[in-house]
C-alpha cells in the first residue's frame, strides 16, 4: 500500500489493564520510505514488516498512576520473534533517524537498556501474523523526548531496525 493511513487521536473508554481516559492511539500501515510524503510507518525490511502491515500503539495511565504503553499488530511474519522498543526521535527514511531507546534514567552503560529503564513491547507473531505485548511503569515520559516506536528484528535491546511508527506520546506527570 503506497499511502499510509494513519491516525492519533484521543479516544474515550477504558482499554484493558484498568486505565482511564485519555488515551493515546496511533496508527498506521507500513510502506517503505520515499516519495513525496513520508509515511507514518516505514518498513526498512518488507521481508519480516511486509508494506500493508498494520501496526497500533495507545498510551494511557492506569488509575493506580502507571504508565501503559501497548501494541497491536497484523500482517507480520508469522511465527518471528521481534523486539521493539520507544525510541527517543520520529522515524525517518535511514532508521538510525529514530535515535536511541528511551530511558526513564538515561545512561550510556549498556546495563541501562533493561525491560524496568526502558518500554519493551517484544512479541512473538501468531500463524496469522497478528501479535501484541503492553509494558507497564511507574515512571512516565519526559516532553519532547519520546518520538517512535521501533520494530527489531529480534527481541532483546539489539537488532536490526526493520519498522518503525512515529508516535506523538504525550509527557506525563510522573516523567
Amino acid at each position: 500500500m503506497a499511502a499510509a493511513l494513519a491516525a492519533a487521536v484521543l479516544a474515550g473508554g477504558a482499554p484493558a489493564g484498568g486505565a482511564h481516559e485519555p488515551v493515546l492511539r496511533t496508527e498506521a500501515r507500513f510502506a517503505p520510505p520515499g516519495g513525496e510524503t513520508s509515511p507514518a510507518a516505514l518498513t526498512y525490511d518488507p521481508g519480516l514488516v511486509p508494506a500493508g502491515a498494520w501496526i497500533e500503539v495507545r498510551q494511557h495511565t492506569a488509575r493506580d498512576g502507571a504508565n501503559a504503553v501497548s501494541l497491536r499488530v497484523r500482517g507480520m511474519r508469522a511465527g518471528h520473534e521481534y523486539g521493539v522498543h520507544v525510541h527517543r526521535e520520529p522515524c525517518g527514511a535511514d532508521p538510525a533517524a529514530a535515535g536511541g531507546h528511551y530511558q526513564h534514567e538515561p545512561s550510556a552503560d549498556p546495563a541501562a537498556a533493561h525491560p524496568g529503564n526502558e518500554v519493551w513491547l517484544d512479541f512473538t507473531a501468531g500463524p496469522d501474523g497478528t501479535g501484541a505485548a503492553e509494558a507497564r511503569h511507574d515512571w512516565g515520559f519526559r516532553p519532547g523526548e519520546a518520538s517512535s516506536v521501533v520494530v527489531h528484528d529480534r527481541p532483546g535491546n539489539s537488532g536490526a531496525r526493520v519498522g518503525c511508527l512515529t508516535v506523538p506520546f504525550r509527557p506525563t506527570a510522573n516523567g
